[in-house]
């Protein structure tokens, strides 16, 4: 099925759509736009910059929503959130409200993607979150050797109940088939949830955890040729941080 329709009675041949389309799947020929026989990658961006709303995509919802850039959001508040946030290990029990969760999950799902694959998975672990921390519990606890950056931290902490999610009452777990697509998109996940009030947590101990135990891979359920790229421990945080913290200095070449 060919994934873009034109209407031609709609179409004013502006040729905005061939000029963006990255895979010059669209064409102009007889002063009509046409479509190829295959490379269309489904971006959407033919839909997007139709100034006539010629275009439907037949594999997805029309979504009818006003356009809103970047530089509409003042860029120094921007910058000095992102500056501000930290990372939480500290969390109220108060639950996560659904719509907010569901506007974490719609900024993942507009993450970008390479070619647009598209190939990023959520799990919210829900009832199975204890059992799934449980697991790793065992596996830390039996002294799993997980290299030599876990072994020196490990000697110094105590390994306790909520030591993989603390506490939190939600927990999400990005998988995909590529490390960028999955890490793009949980990056977008995290800004949305802190501008809902709410603070992330990334278990890395968790995601080696899933690279070790088969048991935890299958009550995950993940699809073929996907591999779980974070662990995203969310909730209201239960601790204020008075100031922006310290990095080191700025590394970048110019050349």
């Amino acid at each position: 099925m060919n994934p873009i329709d034109i209407d031609a009675d709609r179409c004013i041949v502006c040729s905005k759509c061939i000029d963006d389309c990255p895979n010059s799947y669209l064409f102009l020929e007889n002063d009509e736009v046409h479509t190829g026989q295959k490379g269309c990658m489904e971006c959407g961006h033919c839909y997007a910059i139709c100034p006539q709303g010629a275009i439907t995509m037949t594999n997805y919802d029309s979504i009818d929503e006003e356009v809103v850039l970047m530089s509409e959001i003042n860029p120094e508040t921007l910058l000095n959130a992102m500056k501000s946030r930290r990372t939480i290990r500290q969390f109220k029990p108060d639950p996560v409200e659904e719509e907010k969760i569901e506007k974490i999950l719609e900024a993942g799902r507009y993450s970008p993607t390479g070619a647009n694959r598209q190939a990023v998975s959520y799990t919210i672990l829900g009832s199975k979150q204890r059992e799934a921390e449980e697991i790793c519990l065992s596996l830390f606890r039996k002294g799993k050797k997980l290299g030599s950056a876990f072994a020196s931290y490990l000697k110094r902490i105590e390994i306790d109940d909520d030591f993989f999610f603390k506490g939190a009452p939600l927990v999400i777990v990005v998988a995909s088939k590529s490390t960028v697509d999955g890490g793009l998109a949980s990056s977008y996940m995290e800004i949305m949830a802190e501008s809902l009030g709410l603070g992330v947590l990334y278990s890395g101990f968790f995601v080696a955890c899933c690279k070790m135990s088969r048991k935890l891979k299958k009550l995950l359920e993940l699809e073929k040729g996907y591999s779980v790229v974070t662990c995203m421990v969310i909730g209201y945080p239960d601790v204020k941080y008075q100031r922006i913290a310290p990095r080191k200095n700025l590394k970048v070449k110019k050349l």
